[in-house]
Formats: C-alpha cells, structure tokens, sequence
C-alpha cells in the first residue's frame, strides 16, 4: 500500500476533484518528463466524453466486473449504472477514496499481483487507459493472466488497453528501447513515477505492447485475441480477450 506522500496520483486527482487545476508529471527512468496537457480531465471524463475505441471497447463487459487500476471510477461508475455488480481495485488510497465519493459502492485498495479469487469470481476484467500496462513485463505478464483465469467464469473476457511502443519516431523513445533490449527487457516495458507537488510515487514498470507482442504473452495461457479495437489517429488499440474453451 502505497504511504500519503507516495501516493502522488491519488492526491492529483483528489486536489482535481475538489476543483483545484493540474497537471499530472510523468518521470520515466531516463529522465524524461512527460506532462499531460488534458491534466486529469481525462480521468474523470464522462461516456459521451471518452474516445470512440473505448466506447466500443467498454460494450463487450458483461455480468460481474473488476476494473484494475480503476483510478477515479470513470469506468465503473458508467458500468454500475447501466446495471453490472463492478468491484473497483487501484494501489492509491485516495483514488479509491475519491471513487467511494463519487458513488463507487464496492471499491479496494489492492495492487495487481494481489488480485485472487479470494475477492470473487467475475465475468469481466477490465483494464481500460492502457492497464494492460499494469502487467509491467512478459514474465508477470503470463503469471497474472493464469492468476485472471482462476478468478474468472468459463466465458470471461478481459477488456485490455494498450499502446504500439513501436509507432514512433521521437528519437528518446527510440533510445528508450534500445536501452531496454539491451538490457534483456521488453522495448515498450517503460520504468515510471508518477510526481505531483511534494509527491512521487515508488517506480513501477509498465508495459506497452504491439499486438505481436500481445500474443506472444497470451501463447500458452487460457486467453485468446477474440478482437482488436483500434483507436482512431493514435498507436493506442484495445485487446478483447476471451477464454479458450479447452482452458
């Protein structure tokens, strides 16, 4: 869990929910510095507000719903509204805080690698706002997919958003990637902090992926490419999966 002055995303967007304007700083390892100019808007966006491929994307939910990384609730406020029972998990205390204030009945403080059955069987996972990158690299990746697959029905899917690495030209991205394959890591596994005023975040990894690369993580578990759903004018897509019937 992460400590107040680490939770650096969490005071964001509860200092933007109480109507305070800001950015939000993003400090990858090589030092470079990318601020949002949407700031948070984003994460408080409401359906008619979000990008098409997400609306598309956010249509093949069905039944019961987790939402990893769920941030203010943008995604399970809409889904809790149109009728699905939605458990929302994310690592920052006052996300989560901000989530139950906005009208997230079921809401826990929980990272990634300690999502299990223990908190219920689902019909849908979600990782929307490129969550996918959550995984944080190939070998976690393929643990925490047999991990979603002994928490989910026989006729899951997992709603997972992402970025091509590879659909750029700026020259530090490319750098980047070099310095990541030289070091035996993926070229889109990105080390990060989040800053925001007196506050940082630890490092974490997050992993973009092509959908090459997608599928070479999905070989041998019990989830299959149902579809992809492309963002319009950006390297951004979203992965449908689905259950192998023989898993």
């Amino acid at each position: 869990m992460l400590t107040d002055i680490q939770d650096a995303y969490g005071h964001l967007l509860s200092d933007y929910h109480n109507g305070q304007e800001n950015v939000e700083v993003v400090e990858r390892e090589d030092g470079f510095i990318d601020v949002s100019r949407l700031g948070p808007f984003n994460y408080f966006a409401e359906y008619e507000d979000w990008a098409e491929h997400q609306r598309l994307a956010i249509a093949h939910a069905t039944g019961r719903v987790l939402d990893i990384g769920c941030g203010v609730g943008r995604h399970c406020l809409y889904l809790q509204e149109q009728g699905h029972d939605v458990l929302g998990t994310d690592i920052s205390p006052l996300a989560i805080q901000t989530c139950q204030s906005r009208g997230l009945k079921n809401a826990v403080v929980a990272p990634i690698t300690q999502l299990s059955s223990k908190i219920g069987t689902f019909d849908t996972i979600l990782m929307m706002g490129h969550n996918f990158g959550l995984v944080g690299s190939y070998k976690r990746a393929k643990w925490l997919l047999k991990r979603f697959a002994a928490m989910t029905t026989d006729t899951a899917k997992i709603i997972a958003e992402t970025m091509d690495p590879y659909q750029t030209t700026e020259p530090g991205h490319l750098a980047y990637h070099q310095f990541n394959r030289d070091r035996g890591r993926m070229s889109g596994q990105l080390r990060l902090r989040i800053r925001y005023r007196q506050y940082t975040t630890p490092w974490f990894d997050y992993l973009f992926v092509s959908k090459t690369e997608i599928e070479d993580i999905l070989d041998g578990t019990a989830w299959r490419i149902e579809r992809y759903i492309d963002a319009a004018d950006t390297p951004t897509y979203v992965a449908i999966l689905s259950k192998c019937m023989h898993s």
